[in-house]
């Protein structure tokens, strides 16, 4: 017996396949935009982790001096008197208290811009879900079940792995 070809599942998985790809997207620029603004902001200086201080191009040493809890950032500040006399200091900073630099304490996911990007990854997903569902319930027999079914597979694991990350698991977390 020869089955039927439904048109409308095979549309409706590329569509769903599509917003897969433009949730993967957003993820993708969310991240890497977060990490281009943050070299930006440091660009030229040097984290030393064996010694905990930032070191400017001009070989100055930014320490820590003030850890904000409430916005959520360590500071680090050069000391006014070497940024004073650096023949850099106009292209470096206009304070007359040296350059600083805030490093926020979270990653990326759990800073709001963060939040925001996962949250709206997330809505595309369930929205390619819901399309996906929607074709399985409509047409429940035949040779596009197998594969709706392997695409709703694919989009519930993609999904739950955002969710891991806005729940806080480790394995999910990209530092700056």
């Amino acid at each position: 017996m020869v089955e039927t070809f439904h048109l409308e599942p095979v549309l409706a998985a590329g569509y769903a396949l599509l917003l897969v790809a433009i949730a993967g997207g957003l993820e993708w620029m969310g991240q890497h935009s977060h990490r281009r603004a943050d070299r930006y902001y440091t660009g030229g200086f040097r984290f030393r982790t064996d010694a905990a201080h930032w070191e400017c191009p001009m070989g100055a040493r930014l320490h820590m001096s003030e850890v904000n809890h409430e916005l959520r950032v360590t500071q680090y500040r050069a000391p006014a008197h070497t940024c004073n006399g650096c023949s850099m200091k106009p292209e470096c900073t206009d304070s007359d208290n040296g350059r600083v630099i805030s490093v926020p304490m979270d990653p990326w996911l759990t800073s709001a811009i963060g939040r925001f990007h996962r949250g709206i990854s997330l809505s595309i997903l369930v929205l390619a879900g819901l399309i996906i569902s929607i074709e399985i319930f409509r047409h429940d027999h035949g040779m596009e079940l197998p594969a709706l079914g392997g695409l709703m597979v694919m989009v519930s694991l993609i999904g739950l792995n955002l969710v891991r990350g806005l729940r806080g698991d480790r394995r999910d977390r990209h530092t700056t």
